[in-house]
């Protein structure tokens, strides 16, 4: 047989294929996997750059975010032909991007009005303690019934807010009509439609869930919220199930990714729901963590709302189809993981590239002491203390930067048994191992310090990419795509590698304890609040 029909025959074998969109923090992919067996077939990814215009804000540019994604579509497609796939056997797309970060553009001109405001950014921390001080009691969870979630810079209604109140072309976009608010997926899904020419205005249930204007029991915009923070319900996207045909793509037809044009964009899932899908994660009780730009713990709770004791949020976990049950889960939210290596890397210049920090770290095989709190936004989950900041403290005249590089690792893995914890504590059913997933996972040192120090095992799937995975599962099973089944019987068995626990547990304990103290060292540093005089009396 010839080398062109073993190709065409090969072509034949794979049958449908899906596509996921994965627009994370610190880049955006393109990736297609086999509908079939879940492989992943080939994928293109391009770094986001941040811009970080005052201490605490994070911006990042929508008509690059969408660039990159045209330009990942375009590099996967080439690719494709390479591997002598044919492109028109891609059936649905698929959606998943970093939550909560904001943007508000022009229905009219198709333009954004600002920069994107990150999820991280901190600029709201005045209008989020405007808000805790006007609910009763000065109470943080004032809203938390409703939403799942505390008041804080995290979410998108504060964003949302401050550009309105901030940002005279976005407060005239109001006025005139011709406002669009939207998290990242709605932006991409309203431009990838067709933008100011018939683009859909949509999102799903889990991006909704994170803005604070949607109420998790009603599945739906909530006046009461929208009128708390002052904001006209006209600006919102639609809300959506996490799996239906959303609409069609519509690209040049002179790119070699034109042939993308047509297909339905059927799936929508914020990355940490996206995650929870593609880790199968779909039975009551089952967890997983994501190391990305920040690390993610979240457990599925079923078909109820479990309000969390803890410090943890509620949030939608997925709702996969119109007629679908919604899924929600408890989530343990930290805000710098990954970013960690990136400071280290950009701002002290102490590595080169992010590989270089296991090495680093692996040179000392101890912190010596060192510990390294990176409460750069404030701290998240379980604590939600937006005056934190970060802080290295036990250093002495040996430590060096093998140690810090040592204790950045640590510091990841330490959050993580936080909000692990926290989430046995509410579950009151402990969790016998950890399932992980994310860019982070493949330093392994970092994964073997993450089973020593939560004391049990760490199983990573073979193949990281799981968010895209999940993403692509939903719109591949979406009524009138259909190319996915989600069956339990039918689901792929997944290959992974378990990394067990290897110190004994009272010197986790240790130094899980000597962590805590530098927790609460780092704790109410940038208060508004006049200074105290040295006894701890104002």
């Amino acid at each position: 047989m010839n080398s062109r029909m073993a190709a065409s025959s090969s072509r034949v074998m794979l049958g449908p294929l899906v596509a996921a969109i994965d627009q994370g923090t610190s880049s955006t992919r393109f990736l297609v996997f086999n509908a079939k067996t879940a492989e992943l077939l080939s994928h293109h990814q391009v770094e986001i750059n941040q811009s970080f215009p005052k201490e605490g804000w994070v911006e990042e540019d929508p008509k690059e975010i969408l660039q990159s994604v045209y330009e990942c579509m375009e590099r996967t497609c080439e690719k494709l032909t390479q591997l002598n796939i044919d492109i028109s056997n891609i059936k649905a797309i698929g959606v998943t991007n970093q939550r909560e970060t904001t943007l508000v553009w022009d229905k009219e001109t198709g333009e954004p009005l600002y920069n994107a405001i990150v999820w991280l950014d901190l600029r709201t921390q005045s209008t989020v303690e405007r808000l805790i001080n006007k609910t009763p009691g000065r109470n943080k969870n004032h809203l938390k019934h409703k939403t799942g979630l505390p008041i804080s810079t995290y979410f998108s209604a504060v964003k949302l807010r401050w550009l309105m109140d901030n940002v005279d072309e976005v407060a005239e976009a109001v006025l005139t009509h011709r406002a669009m608010f939207g998290t990242i997926d709605s932006w991409l899904i309203w431009c990838l439609t067709g933008g100011k020419s018939g683009g859909v205005h949509c999102t799903d249930v889990t991006n909704a869930s994170r803005t604070m204007l949607f109420n998790i029991h009603t599945l739906d915009w909530d006046p009461e919220l929208c009128k708390y923070f002052d904001i006209p319900m006209e600006i919102l996207p639609k809300v959506r199930s996490s799996s239906e045909i959303y609409g069609l793509m519509k690209i040049c037809s002179s790119l070699k990714s034109g042939s993308l044009s047509g297909i339905p964009i059927s799936g929508c899932l914020g990355d940490q729901s996206a995650a929870l899908v593609g880790q199968m994660c779909f039975q009551e009780g089952q967890a997983k963590n994501t190391y990305g730009t920040g690390c993610f713990l979240l457990r599925n709770t079923g078909a109820k709302p479990v309000m969390s004791e803890h410090g943890l949020l509620t949030t939608v976990a997925y709702k996969l189809g119109r007629d679908k049950p919604a899924c929600y889960a408890l989530e343990g939210s930290v805000a710098i993981a990954g970013a960690v290596v990136r400071w280290l890397k950009d701002n002290l210049g102490i590595i080169q590239t992010s590989t270089e920090l296991e090495k680093l770290a692996a040179s000392v095989g101890t912190s010596y002491g060192c510990y390294f709190v990176p409460a750069f936004s404030g701290l998240y989950a379980p604590y939600w203390e937006p005056s934190a900041r970060g802080i290295i403290c036990g250093l002495t005249q040996f430590t060096n930067k093998s140690h810090l590089a040592f204790a950045a690792l640590e510091a990841v893995c330490f959050q993580t048994r936080e909000i692990l914890d926290a989430m046995n504590q509410d579950s009151g059913i402990p969790l016998t191992q950890l399932q992980v997933d994310g860019g982070m996972t493949s330093n392994r040192l970092l994964m073997q310090l993450q089973a020593d120090i939560l004391c049990i095992p760490v199983v990573k799937p073979s193949m990281p990419e799981t968010t895209a995975l999940g993403a692509a599962m939903a719109a591949g099973a979406a009524e009138g795509v259909s190319v996915w089944s989600l069956r339990p019987e039918d689901l792929s068995e997944v290959t992974s590698e378990k990394f067990e626990p290897q110190i004994n547990p009272e010197e986790s304990e240790f130094r899980y304890a000597r962590w805590k103290k530098a927790v609460q060292r780092a704790m109410n540093w940038e208060t508004t609040e006049p200074i105290s005089n040295g006894n701890g009396h104002k």
